[in-house]
């Protein structure tokens, strides 16, 4: 394991790595031991529950989750790291347009820009240690960063399982790096400030939170639009009402946020055509336009057939006659999910043009899924 030079002590390092984090751009910095997280015996009952859905990758790897040597050999702290991504109100979509998550708004995938900010606080680190290890951490590696966030002081987990700060609300991310070094440890944030209110529970669309502090992750609207590969349950495509790309609902209600801070972190702010999205232009673009236009966003994550498919049942919850052109165009896609959700929203446009779309379509469908949707939308059950 590594220490410090002689003439730098834990708290003096702490001290300036903590300075260097916020000159890089981090605006909340705490440090805490690297141990077994508290909350790791609620994550394997949450998984083996089934909450966890298709997001396979976390039974897959759930004893990794116990500690963050798993990530790190030799792990001894961890510098726990926020980031605010608020840059302003999100404007309302009109019919025909869909949501995004105000974390997706930018250029680029906030992944990218943390870690770039990890690797100089990486350096920055090994230039006061050169022996020592250290790794950066950005929600991909086995770590539950929420608990150690907790631990570092940074806040304490809502009932909507968001990490909060009485300063910042919710509206930030989570990174941190983890090191062999022992440093000097913040006092855990030990008190919860949510109370008796239950605005993110009530205000669920899909009614994703089975109780306080639980999330059923099947019924998010975030899971739905984003983990989710397979169609979209039909009865909670209502509940999506018209986001195409995860969900702020809980985040939006939450009074710790009307004070959240404002950035204007040229990589996070929205740019055109985000907030919102024109639906019926998505159905036009070429895999290469899909490409060029998210490819390093984390829209991308959806992939081109999930923000196809998502667009089609917004279509089809806002009944958007206009939308023909573009669903019928979706019929056509090579994706059964596409054509699923746009056979759905043709069905729902209760139109004979539609009705036209969907017995052309009929004849050449070979997927017994969206074969049974266009019956159904065609007998109106």
């Amino acid at each position: 394991m590594a220490s410090p030079t002689p003439e730098e002590s834990a708290g003096s390092l702490t001290e300036r790595l903590k300075e260097q984090a916020e000159r890089i751009g981090f605006d909340l910095v705490g440090v805490c031991p690297a141990t077994r997280p508290a909350g790791y015996e609620h994550l394997q009952r949450w998984v083996a529950e089934g909450f966890a859905g298709q997001m396979h990758y976390l039974a897959d790897r759930i004893q990794a989750y116990e500690h963050p040597r798993h990530v790190l050999a030799g792990a001894r702290s961890l510098i726990v790291l926020g980031t605010h991504y608020r840059t302003q109100h999100p404007q309302s979509a009109a019919t025909g347009e869909g949501r995004v998550s105000r974390y997706a708004w930018g250029s680029a995938d906030y992944h990218d820009v943390l870690h770039q900010r990890l690797r100089s606080l990486r350096e920055f680190l090994l230039q006061l240690a050169p022996h020592a290890q250290a790794r950066g951490v950005v929600d991909t590696a086995p770590l539950m960063e929420r608990d150690f966030a907790q631990l570092a002081g940074l806040g304490w987990t809502g009932k909507n399982t968001m990490l909060i700060n009485r300063h910042s609300g919710s509206w930030f991310f989570l990174a941190a790096l983890i090191t062999d070094l022992e440093l000097e440890y913040d006092s855990p944030h030990a008190t919860d400030h949510c109370g008796t209110c239950r605005a993110c529970l009530d205000a669920c669309p899909t009614g994703a939170f089975p109780e306080p502090g639980v999330l059923d992750a099947t019924r998010c609207i975030s899971y739905l639009t984003i983990e989710l590969r397979d169609s979209i349950p039909e009865e909670l495509r209502s509940g999506m009402g018209d986001w195409i790309f995860g969900c702020d609902v809980c985040q939006d209600v939450c009074p710790w946020n009307r004070m959240a801070p404002q950035v204007s972190t040229a990589e996070f702010l929205p740019q055109a055509g985000s907030d919102p999205v024109d639906l019926c232009g998505l159905f036009e673009m070429t895999d290469q336009q899909f490409r060029a236009r998210f490819r390093r966003t984390p829209l991308w994550r959806a992939k081109r057939a999930g923000i196809l498919r998502n667009a089609a049942v917004v279509l089809g919850n806002q009944r958007h006659a206009p939308a023909l052109d573009a669903l019928t165009t979706g019929m056509d896609d090579p994706h059964p999910v596409v054509r699923e959700a746009c056979a759905w929203a043709l069905g729902r446009l209760s139109s004979e043009p539609a009705r036209q779309a969907l017995r052309a379509r009929r004849e050449l469908e070979t997927d017994p899924l969206v074969q049974s949707v266009i019956d159904q939308a065609l007998t109106g059950e």
